[in-house]
């Protein structure tokens, strides 16, 4: 495998984590967003990773892609505030199924496998630099 076939591989995985990140993001920005276009609370999106593989230049080369980005389903909690603009007639709240935590865990794990492929970037680059040097 070439330099340049390694970090084709690793830009597929930095692209799929980038998504990753969007995703945490706007479930992050939509905690508490009681009433969405549809007229129900915000549902967790979750980002599902596959594997890839495609052949270039005759070389199998493996890389990942965002497969989909699906709804949690899970019901979110149910608070009693009947000052509520969206609460029901017994003062009921639907919130969204988004908990804070388990997003900044995704956030964190997303934003280290980035680096991680970013360094492997990094690597790459300095290689061919001493592969050229060698030549001159």
């Amino acid at each position: 495998m070439n330099v340049l076939s390694a970090t084709a591989i690793t830009a597929s995985a930095l692209e799929s984590e980038k998504m990753r990140v969007d995703i945490t993001s706007q479930n992050i920005a939509n905690a508490h967003t009681t009433q969405g276009l549809d007229g129900k609370p915000y549902q967790r999106r979750v980002v599902a990773f596959e594997s890839v593989l495609n052949e270039q230049m005759g070389q199998n080369m493996q890389g990942v892609r965002v497969s989909e980005i699906k709804r949690d389903e899970t019901p979110g909690e149910i608070l009693n505030n009947p000052e509520h603009p969206h609460a029901d007639e017994e003062g009921n709240v639907q919130m969204p199924n988004v908990n804070i935590a388990y997003e900044m865990v995704d956030m964190v794990t997303a934003t280290r496998s980035y680096e991680a492929n970013l360094a492997v970037v990094r690597n790459a680059r300095q290689m061919a630099n001493q592969a050229l040097a060698i030549g001159r």
